[in-house]
């Protein structure tokens, strides 16, 4: 008998031996970073930017695939013993000798993850990873002269491309309300000290908002800059239209972060975002099958929960596990099995 005849009559007789759980299932327990497992992380040190602000070191498993400096990973977290998920951009460089990614988070008023991550968060605690994805990065040929428009936790991704690259002439011009809300204050100062970079600071509670129509005064060369600009959406939308009206909008990249505001309760209105169909559900029908019945073509398998073949992107909204009564919330398109789980207040299938 060969060796591969071995291990599959060996990894057999363990699903026997372990059922109604996996062999992997026990894996998991012991090595969650392993290589073949879904993809995890686990966090090694929480250290302290501000007063509401944490960068979260992560060793990712092995089926991590790296990242481009500016782009973001979706994170699991399990909160009171749900599991949610929220979109974190990467602030460490992409060479970082140990291998180790790190994440930096503002608490958000009322926010369950953020507030979790940066004030309960402990070293050793697993969570689950997505590959990093996101088209806020720079192009191979990097410019000549670079303007980062930022303000409040919009600094995140910006800070891992300084981090990352090291550019002839950049000018960073960052708001926040006081010096002492500055997420990685020291990191850019000591930036400027090094002659890396042009920094222009504004505390908005002295200085007011950054009034983009009169950015030429602090940076006079502003429309010759290739600009990367993320923050709130008041900053981007006047970024975007200064930036327009001047006929330079294709110099401008932004980044908007979105905030996620999920309404959970039994049932509720379920649309299919490709179809365009939303019908109303009750909160223990399957989505598989409120899909089925609005006409929707749904991948399905077993329609047990068992071999995956349903499993769909959840583009906003949050549903529920039928068999446990855990709830998903969704941003950016986590995969939920439909033949188990349903609607959890108003939520968007991608189909």
């Amino acid at each position: 008998m060969t060796s591969a005849a071995l291990r599959s009559r060996a990894w057999k007789f363990l699903e026997l031996v372990t059922t109604p759980l996996l062999p992997s299932d026990y894996l998991d327990l012991v090595s969650p970073l392993r290589a073949g497992a879904d993809l995890r992380g686990r966090i090694e040190a929480v250290h302290r930017e501000t007063d509401d602000a944490a960068t979260i070191v992560i060793r990712p498993g092995k089926g991590w695939r790296g990242h481009v400096a500016g782009q973001y990973v979706r994170v699991g977290v399990d909160v009171d013993g749900v599991r949610l998920w929220r979109a974190y951009s990467v602030t460490s460089p992409t060479s970082r000798a140990d291998g180790r990614i790190t994440i930096t988070v503002k608490a958000i008023p009322d926010g369950k993850v953020s507030n979790h991550l940066v004030r309960r968060a402990k070293p050793g605690t697993v969570i689950q990873l997505d590959q990093a994805t996101g088209e806020f990065v720079l192009p191979e040929t990097t410019p000549a002269k670079v303007l980062y428009l930022t303000a409040g936790s919009g600094i995140t991704p910006v800070m891992g491309m300084l981090r990352d690259t090291k550019l002839a002439d950049v000018v960073m011009v960052h708001s926040a309300p006081r010096k002492e809300d500055v997420i990685f204050r020291s990191d850019l100062h000591d930036l400027v000290a090094d002659k890396a970079l042009t920094l222009v600071e504004l505390h908005t509670d002295t200085d007011g908002m950054l009034d983009v129509a009169g950015l030429e005064e602090l940076v006079p060369d502003w429309a010759e800059r290739e600009t990367w600009a993320c923050g709130p959406t008041g900053l981007l939308d006047a970024a975007e239209a200064h930036w327009a009206a001047h006929g330079i909008a294709g110099k401008l990249h932004t980044e908007r972060f979105r905030p996620t505001v999920v309404v959970a309760g039994e049932g509720g209105e379920v649309t299919f975002g490709k179809t365009g169909k939303t019908v109303e559900a009750d909160g223990a029908t399957p989505l598989l099958n409120v899909g089925e019945e609005a006409g929707v073509l749904m991948p399905s398998g077993c329609r047990m929960g068992i071999c995956f073949g349903c499993v769909t992107p959840l583009k906003s909204g949050a549903v529920r596990d039928l068999r446990t009564g855990e709830i998903t919330e969704a941003e950016d398109g986590v995969l939920v099995q439909t033949c188990v789980s349903a609607a959890a207040g108003p939520c968007e299938l991608e189909r």
